[in-house]
């Protein structure tokens, strides 16, 4: 008996022991916290004041709020929402004092024995705490801190102050952030009116916006729904009937595109630029200043330009109106438009409808651009081989070797060979055969690095094909990499933020507008004087017959079995990238089984564009920089046309070119001549 009695005071001593060092250790904890702990604010309100997020438009329009709350009194919102929230986040809330005990050891218990399973036992009271703390990182010192705020927040004031603050707090998705909010961007009324179907929706929602959001995923939120509803009648709100026949109830959504700011495809790339820098938590919870590239007109008008041309194309094809459908249904289009001699990005369109789909065509799906890639083979050309516009080659069938591989055999668009003709007359009807013997003569590492030049940064594949446009690009680099042409060959990388500044005022990052020359002047205006060809009298030309007369250059694109359809084109200040075709990568035919070109896809939205973004601008010409002179040849031979003659090819030679004046050997093989020096 004598050594039970030692062995259990042996045993009590122990478990004082422990409990000691631990009390002591909470206590140590506790010190060590909580002169750092935030102080509650009063009213408690103003816990959710963090100044909200402004982005700005070029012109100084402010374009979204990001951030910002409505706050409504308790009386202001319908019992119904009251009751699914607490239903659903904190049963025991009008219990409890801050800490809910039982769901603390019911969720110790799940996540300890219940493999798979994670279960929180936050109450709203410490979920309203979180706010005071601008680090969102679980750790357990963070939990502690929580904890202790909670407690502060419940000794100081009542609960239906909690609750008010909470509601007011809550982010919804979509941009909403509280009740008012949430209620007027799903349903569009207050949040008084809000029937019990639709409370219970919203009260789903907090457990991950993302996940549950109605406009993408209604049957998932109808689901999230339900569950609502079922914890409703489980804590007495509502009686079981009740709950099944507001799920079966229908629900009425605002329409999406009802709540889409205009550039919201822009917005999203603004975004995800700021939040890889600066983290979510400071962009949507700072009160940053976002001074941003956007022109509002110009990006209402390539909104406008992409729908009714998508829509034209639907027509074309035969498919079925889009709105409401399956995007992968019906074609899609991008547009993106880049201020030349900046780089900054003016208008930025990545599909039909943003509301239908959030996937940015302009930035996220490179897509092989055809032709649309020769204007750096010819660049290279003319700057590797010393070639002019005017130096001839025969247009013929052509097998380029590849070790290892069977030849590469490119056929023309049109399946036809015309013979001999000066560099310009190929590049604006874009002639395959004569593209391919360019890359054998100068290596596609040439093409490549005129590309990389220009701005290209996607991966190119050191194949011959590569000057045909087989490697993918988006519509940004595009347009980027052309705006290097529109200005003389001085590369600007293209980029949407000018200037962030913190809720004081002090300027956190300033774009300072720097260029570098990367191409040589009067090779590149030689080129562009070749590409104005592709508008005037080559693949092009129908921009001319839709109305758009101003100074231009560009390359339509056409992949295999029409799958891309593309038109990069620019003016001296503006360059502009179209690309359309199905997200699947399908051929794109008409009813006829003709298929849909860069000319018949593409061109119609930039011209539409262009006719609408230069209207009333003055007149500009590409500078000619010097020792650039220009004589008519015949196209077929490259040779000077006497003035009493037929009209010829006007074509730009560099200083000590004499054109081509060298006639063809013998119907096969040219004899590419007019040189530099």
């Amino acid at each position: 008996m004598t050594v039970w009695f030692s062995w259990l005071r042996a045993v009590c001593y122990a478990g004082l022991l422990v409990f000691g060092l631990a009390a002591a250790g909470l206590l140590i904890f506790f010190f060590a916290t909580v002169p750092d702990l935030p102080q509650v604010p009063d009213p408690l309100s103003r816990i959710i004041e963090t100044p909200p997020t402004e982005i700005y438009a070029a012109t100084g329009e402010r374009i979204m709020l990001i951030g910002g709350r409505e706050t409504v009194p308790l009386n202001r919102v319908s019992p119904f929402f009251i009751q699914a929230v607490i239903a659903t986040e904190d049963h025991r809330f009008w219990e409890h004092h801050g800490i809910d005990h039982l769901r603390i050891v019911k969720a110790f218990w799940v996540n300890l024995f219940r493999s798979g399973r994670v279960e929180g036992a936050s109450t709203i009271t410490q979920q309203l705490a979180k706010n005071l703390f601008f680090s969102f990182q679980r750790t357990y010192q963070r939990k502690f801190r929580e904890l202790s705020v909670a407690l502060q927040i419940e000794a100081r004031y009542d609960k239906n102050e909690i609750l008010e603050a909470y509601i007011n707090q809550i982010a919804f998705g979509v941009g909403a952030h509280g009740i008012e909010q949430a209620s007027r961007v799903f349903f569009g009324k207050p949040a008084l009116q809000l029937s019990l179907p639709e409370a219970a929706l919203l009260a789903g929602l907090p457990k991950s916006p993302t996940r549950y959001n109605p406009f993408r995923n209604f049957e998932r939120a109808r689901d999230r729904q339900r569950v609502v509803l079922g914890r409703m009648a489980a804590v007495g709100y509502i009686s079981a009937d009740e709950a099944e026949r507001a799920y079966q109830s229908r629900l009425l959504l605002r329409t999406p595109g009802d709540t889409t700011p205009s550039g919201s495809y822009f917005i999203d790339v603004v975004l995800k630029d700021l939040e890889e820098r600066y983290g979510s938590d400071v962009v949507h919870h700072a009160g940053l200043k976002v001074f941003t590239t956007l022109d509002p007109q110009l990006q209402a008008w390539a909104v406008e330009s992409v729908q009714s041309g998508l829509t034209n194309l639907d027509q074309s094809l035969r498919v079925p109106a889009a709105v409401g459908g399956d995007a992968s249904t019906h074609p899609q289009g991008a547009l993106v438009a880049v201020e030349a001699h900046s780089g900054a990005v003016r208008a930025l369109v990545g599909g039909r409808d943003y509301a239908e789909t959030e996937f940015n065509r302009a930035l996220q799906n490179n897509r092989q651009p055809g032709s649309g890639f020769k204007p750096f083979l010819y660049y290279a050309a003319l700057e590797k081989a010393g070639l002019s516009p005017a130096a001839v080659f025969v247009d013929r069938k052509v097998a380029i070797p590849i070790p290892g591989q069977p030849p590469w055999t490119p056929r023309n668009f049109s399946g036809e060979y015309e013979g001999p003709m000066i560099l310009k007359r190929a590049l604006a009807h874009s002639v395959n055969s004569i593209a391919a013997q360019l890359v054998e003569r100068i290596s596609p590492k040439a093409v490549i690095d005129a590309a990389r030049r220009c701005g290209i940064k996607s991966p190119l594949a050191s194949v011959p094909s590569v000057a045909l446009g087989t490697s993918g690009v988006s519509p940004l680099e595009m347009a980027a990499a052309f705006a290097s042409l529109a200005t003389g060959g001085i590369q600007h990388d293209p980029f949407w933020i000018r200037r962030v500044e913190d809720s004081s005022g002090r300027i956190l990052e300033e774009r300072i507008l720097s260029g570098r020359r990367t191409l040589d002047a009067a090779i590149v205006f030689q080129l562009v004087d070749m590409m104005r060809a592709v508008l005037d009298e080559g693949t092009a030309t129908r921009v001319r017959q839709l109305g758009f007369q101003l100074p231009a250059a560009g390359k339509t694109g056409t992949t295999d079995d029409f799958n891309d359809a593309w038109f990069t084109g620019f003016t001296p200040t503006l360059s502009v990238c179209v690309w359309v075709g199905f997200d699947r990568g399908t051929s794109m035919r008409d009813a006829q089984g003709r298929g849909i070109t860069g000319a018949r896809g593409a061109v119609p939205i930039w011209a539409e564009f262009m006719r609408r973004a230069t209207e009333g601008a003055p007149r500009r010409e590409f500078v000619v920089p010097s020792g650039i002179r220009f004589v008519q040849v015949n196209p077929v031979n490259g040779h000077p046309v006497m003035p009493w003659g037929p009209r010829g090819m006007e074509v730009a030679l560099r200083e000590g070119q004499l054109g081509a004046f060298v006639p063809v050997s013998d119907g096969r093989e040219p004899s590419p001549t007019g040189g530099g020096k």
